[in-house]
């Protein structure tokens, strides 16, 4: 971008300054620190200049908004056109009380709605069950059957609306659920939109919910991307999940190569299946962290968005714009968010919210400021969802496409973060022989993953302990007189309510059916079919989640992941 003339005059005048500026004032006053560097523990310089991005090739590196290599953007216009979509996770107790919140969302300006499942339903067994007790809607709105689906969805044009489901071994019948709803209110398949969130290879490596082994997951993964190009194109079947894996403790690079890699799995199982790139790539979606370090992660959705549209081009001949554009959603960082002071959560949620939409979000979850003592509060929420509208309606953040782009220290990151997500991803493809799929799935198997996170994060913890890294309220400027805060408590009487359903549900639906409906899903495990039409049948009939997921675990077994991986 810069000619050489150009840059020896840059240097000519950086050495000047830093000989007759900067370091008269480094002796007599010095910096606050020896070492400056981001929350993933990347190092960053005092100043940058055009040398450092002297080797940028604008159209190959940066292009125009909405044009390959979607550095910039995935749409020409971003949010002038108009602003990302605004969620706000909502789950907890009975159908009835999660529909409650819904509705004040709705009024409050959301423009998307994300519904949490209790940690029965995330690991798909029934209410009823053993290992149920105790936890039901504690977490998350508890979904038994479709009618559970029915009275969350109360009032609800699911033709209207865009629903995202963060849900993964059960999610199959999520999203079954959502599509016999559809069919119940008279809207038309190909009118529903959402995401389901369905990423079983980050369950394996990072969150750890499951319930059989990582190639049949892998494969009902791939039955509801296939499922959604021929019946419901407007829904995202899979939306592959890098905010859990940085949850777990990982860095920013980590985080965006392993999801990415993941990307890169489902993206080869489809080919292999005989799906068209061009059909499904544009359905999966991306899900990402954004925390405290706001420059490092505006650079880390820019470079991932590079990554993706060269390596689908490049890899697997994909030609298209909406084939080769990453698409993603995110949440800000929950693993930032501390019980001390929890009004400082605002201040967090605030910078992580404002990287994600100077990164070029498509949607945006913002956490409540009480989400580190309870599940949000109503007040909390309404706080979390100003806090978006704040950045889309008064800041100015919306009005520029990539404000930021050109920036020396920006563009210097994006390529540092660039290089650094490819070393990850030739890695895992070297671990498959050549096959990014087969290389995740052996770094699972070798406990490859979990090493990587496990000492990044532990690499973390001791830089807080040490103070290197500042903790506010934690590490550093602590205070005895913390402001009490009310939070929401889940009542106990949930769960014999959400019992009571299930009973009624059991005792008054057509066992024929069920057992009918049952023994085509097993058949179609068994012959290798689409399973999709089989659990929405089976959902009709209102057969249980884990009715139908012990349908697969009796094919496939219940993984277990070995000891001593880490």
């Amino acid at each position: 971008m810069f000619d050489e003339e150009d840059l020896a005059e840059i240097r000519e005048t950086r050495e000047e300054w830093e000989e007759d500026t900067l370091d008269p004032v480094l002796d007599a006053h010095g910096e606050r620190k020896d070492r400056f560097a981001t929350v993933s523990n990347h190092e960053v310089d005092r100043v940058y200049t055009p040398e450092d991005v002297a080797d940028l090739d604008y159209d190959e590196d940066l292009g125009m908004p909405g044009e390959p290599p979607y550095t910039r953007g995935v749409y020409p216009t971003m949010y002038r056109g108009r602003t990302w979509t605004m969620r706000q996770f909502a789950g907890f107790g009975t159908a009835e009380e999660t529909n409650e919140r819904f509705h004040y969302l709705i009024e409050e300006g959301q423009t998307g709605l994300s519904t949490a499942f209790d940690m029965p339903s995330l690991m798909g067994i029934d209410s009823d069950h053993p290992m149920s007790e105790g936890e039901v809607g504690k977490e998350g709105v508890a979904v038994d059957t479709l009618r559970d689906m029915e009275v969350l969805f109360d009032g609800i044009d699911v033709g209207e609306v865009s629903t995202s489901f963060t849900i993964n071994p059960s999610a199959a019948v999520i999203y079954a659920m959502y599509v016999a709803l559809a069919d119940q209110q008279g809207v038309p398949r190909e009118q529903v939109r959402g995401t389901l969130q369905n990423d079983m290879l980050k369950e394996f490596i990072a969150q750890k919910e499951w319930v059989i082994p990582p190639e049949p997951s892998l494969d009902v993964v791939t039955d509801t991307i296939e499922f959604a190009v021929e019946q419901t194109p407007k829904f995202y079947p899979v939306s592959v999940s890098g905010y859990h894996i940085r949850e777990a403790g990982s860095t920013a690079a980590q985080e965006a190569a392993f999801t990415l890699a993941d990307g890169f799995a489902y993206v080869e199982d489809c080919m292999d299946r005989g799906l068209d790139v061009e059909e499904f790539a544009p359905l999966l979606s991306f899900f990402f962290n954004s925390h405290n370090s706001i420059f490092e992660e505006v650079a880390k959705f820019r470079a991932s968005r590079r990554v993706w549209s060269r390596l689908m081009a490049e890899w697997y001949g994909a030609e298209s714009d909406a084939a080769r554009r990453l698409k993603f959603h995110t949440q800000t960082a929950g693993q930032s968010l501390t019980a001390q002071q929890p009004l400082n959560n605002v201040v967090r949620t605030t910078i992580q919210a404002l990287a994600g939409v100077l990164g070029g979000t498509q949607s945006l979850h913002t956490n409540s400021y009480d989400e580190a003592l309870a599940l949000p509060s109503e007040d909390a929420v309404r706080v979390a969802l100003r806090t978006q509208q704040i950045i889309a309606e008064e800041s100015g953040a919306a009005d520029i496409v990539d404000p930021l782009a050109g920036s020396f220290a920006v563009e210097t990151l994006t390529d540092e973060m660039e290089a650094e997500i490819v070393e990850y991803i030739e890695e895992i493809r070297e671990l498959g022989d050549g096959s990014v799929r087969d290389g995740v799935l052996e770094g699972i198997d070798q406990g490859y993953f979990h090493r990587e996170i496990q000492e990044a994060s532990y690499e973390y913890q001791q830089r807080v302990d040490r103070g290197e890294e500042v903790v506010v309220g934690v590490n550093r400027y602590r205070s005895d007189d913390d402001v009490e805060t009310e939070i929401l408590k889940v009542d106990d009487a949930v769960s014999q309510k959400q019992l009571d359903r299930l009973e009624r549900v059991k005792r008054e639906r057509d066992d024929a059916a069920v057992e009918a409906t049952l023994d085509a899903l097993s058949g179609a495990v068994d012959g290798g079919e689409n399973v999709m039409p089989y659990v929405i049948d089976a959902v009709k009939a209102y057969a249980t989640m884990g009715e139908i997921m012990s349908v697969f675990e009796s094919h496939h077994g219940k993984y277990s992941e070995r000891i001593g991986l880490a």
